[in-house]
């Protein structure tokens, strides 16, 4: 049946390949695509397609085993780090490599030479933004460590030996569909990918629109609008931790905001993302040991980002996600510890104004000399047509992606970004992981992630010893305060980064006596903590949910793990909706607004798939919302909006303030007004909603999560999931975010883990593991993870095994 829906789904993509041209300009081959000999028949999976194999391998030093479980994880044996590096390459090739190239080609700013000239505004915003020009960097670092480059080219030696196993009959369907050949994989290849991660996770910033913002409204009214700190924030690392050092010293100028107006500003990573992690000591769960959870919350793709494996050789045994393209388990666990991240949101990123001697640009100004740019010629490839060619200039702090031929259109806006992923340090991010794969407890998980630099992370650690930690961990420059908030003057030294706070530092708690360590992308420290810290969107409502749980547990086992992981209370409806429903006129409601109204005040605040009320309040949120914040419309510059909490207390403490009342109607509104006329327009909304889509307005139906294929191609994408949750909940699952990855792992004698994430272990849509594990994934449920001691145990699990030989 599988196959059926298959085939029928890439003649709907054939049809729309050739009637819309796949909107990337491009279309297959049609009679060498339906060969049914050569073409996409070919990459329908059958159950032949997963048996045992002996197979040879050219630079394999030693025989090595892959077995498969029955979720087509791979469980990978061999005796020593490069035989395993390469199989991990070879095997991951062999599920995931369209992916892995494709991934690698965006972050290269090389989309144009496959989709044709439609990319272009895409690669030139890539190659601006320095990626290659980090990854160049990041190579180069790497190759000075030998045995990490061996490790890299064993792992590109895998790949390549799959591909060379290829021909157009067995290249994955995307290929096929639009018309291009894979190549040669490299270490160069992982540099990129680790680029194009660290722009994912830390390339959202807001100097810019603070610096408008700042223009419009003055300082005053600006820090009333975006407060860095708030009264309820519970940061990741608890008050009152003792920090036993002395900050390194800054020099601190005067605060001057350069006159820049950028009407546009370029696209940035979705802000909608919200990952979790904890860890419990013994203390708080029922075996006295702990327990470890994590589930980072990324864009819901196909084939999905993570690949599950076990990798194991003599010293090492190791379970976890790994990402296509590089070495090692990401996020995992082995028989000592377990490990997790979150994004620990952190502004490494910063703005200059570039002073330009003339028109030429050869020369940029700094302090009472003349600095000479660097010139790179970007040479787009576009397919079917002649190369683009764009010119980026270097300063010192890094590329120059605003000028007047880029966002900018007065000729004045030309601003140089300097980011700490620019640096040759990003190298050192796929050396902490092979760390943590290899680390036995506490010392070893720190020697581990202290090299880690970009993008920055909260580590959460558990050891079957009982130790319990959380490290804020990466690169952070020392700023004084308010320092790379707004767009600072590249003129004059004055507003350099003048060094890093120091690694041991960084911000971290062992043990704690509240007996859990946890983190949900909030504030990292309280008010005590020796450096500066900002950040333009931390969250607010998730993390103190998190931690009344996790205060509130006693003998806590796996089961409330996973019941707090895809817990869908709505705290900030929780917090908001009384005040909201106290405010309605109840009597002026017509019978549609009184069922509407009705069902808000019985409801639990819980944002199940199956209820309507979500819906409901979330269409008078943001419509509430939005008419709050009118000033910040039509202005012709960039602006962001203030965040949903500050909003929630401007309504609920300042109620008749300037900001609520409209200023496009001649009548003084107050909170009570909007609340009204929002109301109104939301039932209207959710009504009209569910009569042009022929759909019951429950949340499941109205939120629509799905999962987009990379390539944007319908047929092998996944629509209206029906999964609770949603922004600023635990469970954090918007209409293209989730969880990526729910992992649980009980630690002790014998580790006991579990998890599941969207997709499945293949990346061909004509295979049954393409998606098999969305199911259990949006009904909150797990797999045990099968973590075997050797490669004979539990063989009744196994369902085919691939032996390895060396090439005679």
């Amino acid at each position: 049946m599988k196959l059926v829906r298959f085939l029928i789904a890439l003649f709907i993509t054939i049809s729309v390949t050739v009637a819309l041209n796949l909107k990337i300009g491009i279309a297959p081959p049609l009679g060498k695509f339906l060969d049914p000999f050569q073409g996409f028949w070919q990459n329908a999976e059958k159950p032949e397609s997963f048996q045992n194999e002996d197979l040879t391998l050219k630079g394999l030093k030693s025989p090595a085993t892959v077995r498969y479980d029955s979720l087509l994880v791979p469980h990978i044996f061999a005796e020593n780090h490069e035989d395993l590096y390469m199989l991990q390459g070879f095997v991951t090739a062999q599920h995931r490599l369209w992916q892995m190239e494709f991934q690698t080609h965006a972050a290269a700013g090389r989309i144009a030479e496959i989709a044709g000239s439609d990319a272009i505004p895409i690669d030139r915003l890539q190659r601006r933004r320095g990626l290659a020009f980090a990854a160049v960097n990041a190579s180069k670092e790497m190759e000075k460590d030998k045995e990490l480059w061996s490790w890299l080219t064993a792992y590109a030696s895998g790949v390549n030996a799959y591909i060379q196993t290829l021909s157009y009959k067995n290249l994955p369907i995307e290929y096929k569909l639009l018309d291009y050949k894979p190549e040669p994989w490299s270490p160069h290849k992982t540099a990129l990918f680790l680029s194009y991660m660290a722009e994912d996770l830390s390339g959202y910033d807001v100097d810019i629109e603070n610096t408008n913002a700042l223009k419009l409204f003055g300082k005053e009214q600006y820090d009333f609008l975006f407060p860095e700190a708030v009264e309820d924030r519970q940061p990741v690392i608890p008050p009152g931790t003792d920090w036993d050092f002395e900050p390194i010293p800054l020099k601190v100028p005067e605060l001057r905001v350069p006159d820049v107006k950028v009407a546009q500003v370029v696209e940035k990573p979705d802000q909608i993302y919200g990952s979790n992690n904890w860890a419990l000591d013994g203390s708080k769960t029922a075996t006295g040991r702990p327990i470890l959870a994590n589930d980072p919350h990324l864009g819901l793709n196909l084939p999905s980002i993570w690949y599950v494996m076990q990798l194991q050789m003599p010293g090492m045994n190791t379970y976890g996600a790994t990402f296509p393209g590089t070495l090692g388990v990401i996020l995992g666990f082995n028989d000592s510890i377990a490990w997790g991240s979150t994004n620990a949101t952190r502004d490494v990123r910063d703005w200059y104004t570039i002073q330009f001697r003339d028109g030429a640009k050869k020369e940029y100004k700094f302090d009472d000399k003349w600095l000479r740019t660097q010139i790179r010629i970007e040479e787009i490839k576009v397919r079917g047509e002649d190369s683009f060619f764009d010119t980026v200039l270097y300063t010192h702090y890094g590329p120059v992606v605003y000028d007047e031929s880029f966002k900018g259109k007065t000729g004045r806006e030309n601003l140089a970004l300097e980011w700490v992923a620019h640096g040759p340090s990003t190298s050192l991010e796929q050396l902490t992981f092979l760390k943590l794969n290899t680390a036995k407890n506490y010392d070893e998980y720190v020697e581990a992630i202290k090299i880690y630099n970009s993008p920055p992370q909260n580590f959460v650690f558990a050891s079957a010893q009982g130790d319990i930690a959380l490290w804020v961990q990466g690169k952070f420059p020392a700023k004084w305060k308010e320092q790379g908030k707004f767009v600072m003057d590249g003129s004059s030294s004055a507003y350099e980064w003048q060094g890093f706070i120091p690694q041991e530092h960084n911000a971290h708690v062992k043990n704690p006596e509240r007996g859990f360590v946890s983190s949900a992308n909030q504030f990292p420290v309280a008010d005590d903590y020796p450096y500066y810290t900002y950040d333009g969107k931390y969250e607010y409502f998730r993390n103190r949910r998190i931690n009344a749980q996790l205060q509130a547990m006693k003998s806590a086992t796996v089961a409330d793990m996973m019941e707090l992981q895809t817990d869908n209370y709505n705290l900030k409806a929780a917090e908001l909706l009384p005040m909201m429903l106290d405010s309605v006129q109840y009597t002026s409601l017509n019978k549609q607004q009184v069922k509407a109204y009705d069902l808000l005040k019985t409801w639990n605040y819980v944002n199940g798939p199956d209820t309507k009320a979500p819906s409901i309040f979330e269409i008078w949120w943001k419509e509430l919302y939005y008419s709050v914040w009118d000033e910040f419309r039509n202005q012709g510059m960039a602006l962001v909006y203030p965040e949903e909490y500050n909003t929630i207390q401007l309504l609920k403490n300042y109620p008749a303030h300037d900001f609520v009342d409209q200023k496009s109607t001649p009548e003084k509104e107050t909170a009570t007004t909007l609340i009204n006329r929002s109301f109104v327009v939301a039932v209207d909304s959710v009504m009209s909603w569910s009569e042009r889509n022929e759909q019951e307005y429950t949340w499941g139906n109205f939120k629509a999560t799905s999962l987009q294929h990379l390539a944007r191609i319908k047929p092998f994408s996944v629509g209206n999931i029906q999964i609770g949750g949603g922004k600023s909940i635990v469970n954090a699952t918007s209409s293209r975010a989730g969880a990526s990855w729910r992992m649980i792992v009980a630690l002790g004698d014998d580790v006991e883990a579990y998890g599941v994430y969207p997709g499945g272990q293949s990346g061909n849509p004509g295979s049954p593991y393409y998606g098999n594990l969305i199911d259990k994934w949006a009904k909150g449920q797990y797999y045990r993870l099968l973590f075997m001691k050797d490669k004979e145990a539990t063989p009744e699990k196994i369902i085919f095994t691939n032996t390895f030989s060396p090439e005679k």
